[in-house]
């Protein structure tokens, strides 16, 4: 990245990935199986690189949100709010398909996800190189894992990664989520994000992807694919790791917390656009931790009006 470019911010940033309803249950108490549960529940947009680029949006980064929704009344609710976020959407909407649903259960700290990705997984290939074709002034495109992790959207995921190469914008991805990883298998994630420039895993990727390490060498031996690793830690903080053997850690954040879904989320948005402004590695993850600690404090994954 050049000096020009990290005066003039972090530029236009592509997401790719799911866009979903959430249906977040924060519960009163433990789970209560075959009975009832008293709890806070919340209808609200989902979807990991859904959420990230409305916290850039929220941040004044431009961004464009690269998708696929169910030609329903809920596909439709999720783009006209990501457009109100100030997202500019290219979503595409597939007929005879709903939108991808989650159901969160939420508490302690923890969130528990039970997930139908529904038109997330017709996401296609030349529908993100028309997206790109459609922003020429991208110098990011930011890709959360979840086309990768599955089969009926792989193919997605795997050609906004070339097509950003092609076009020479950088490169992040974040590992979304440790079951369907094991699920992949760490080898084959691993070929598929080789040399990314970026990548973002939470302690239970970073244990599927480089074993029962400390987070620090969790990090550096992931460099081995990525060229600049993050482990998130949650409340522990996190751990930036680069192949010039910077290792820079950020301090654990005491917040009151509502709800951690979409943290991670907020995380990858905050490190974004320091980063990729210029800001160094610990400065950055300083940004990312605000914007965590900021989502954890209300109810959704979205930012707060």
């Amino acid at each position: 990245m050049t000096a020009a470019r990290h005066r003039a911010g972090p530029g236009r940033i592509v997401v790719v990935g799911d866009l979903i309803t959430d249906v977040v249950a924060v519960l009163g108490g433990p789970l209560a199986t075959g009975s009832d549960t008293p709890a806070t529940i919340r209808v609200t947009g989902g979807g990991q690189a859904a959420n990230t680029a409305a916290w850039l949006a929220a941040q004044g980064v431009p961004v464009t949100m690269v998708g696929a929704v169910g030609d329903d009344d809920a596909g439709r609710d999720r783009v006209a709010e990501l457009e109100r976020a100030g997202v500019d959407c290219a979503v595409e909407r597939h007929v005879g398909r709903t939108t991808g649903t989650v159901i969160v259960l939420t508490g302690d700290g923890e969130r528990t996800m039970v997930t139908e990705r529904g038109a997330n997984l017709r996401l296609g290939a030349g529908h993100v190189d028309a997206a790109l074709a459609a922003a020429p002034d991208a110098r990011h495109l930011h890709l959360s894992a979840y086309p990768l992790l599955d089969v009926g959207s792989r193919g997605a995921g795997l050609r906004a990664l070339a097509a950003a190469r092609e076009r020479g914008l950088t490169t992040s991805v974040d590992a979304a989520s440790a079951a369907p990883l094991r699920r992949v298998g760490a080898a084959a994630f691993l070929t598929w994000v080789r040399d990314v420039d970026l990548l973002l895993v939470n302690a239970d990727e970073a244990a599927v992807l480089a074993g029962g390490l400390d987070p620090a060498a969790q990090a550096r031996a992931l460099t081995a694919t990525a060229r600049r690793v993050v482990v998130k830690r949650g409340a522990a903080g996190a751990v930036w790791a680069d192949r010039a053997a910077t290792v820079s850690v950020a301090p654990t954040r005491r917040v009151a917390v509502a709800d951690v879904t979409g943290a991670g989320d907020a995380f990858a948005a905050g490190l974004l656009s320091a980063w990729l402004a210029g800001a160094e590695p610990r400065a950055a993850l300083d940004r990312a931790g605000d914007l965590g600690a900021l989502a954890v404090s209300s109810i959704g994954a979205r930012p707060t009006a």
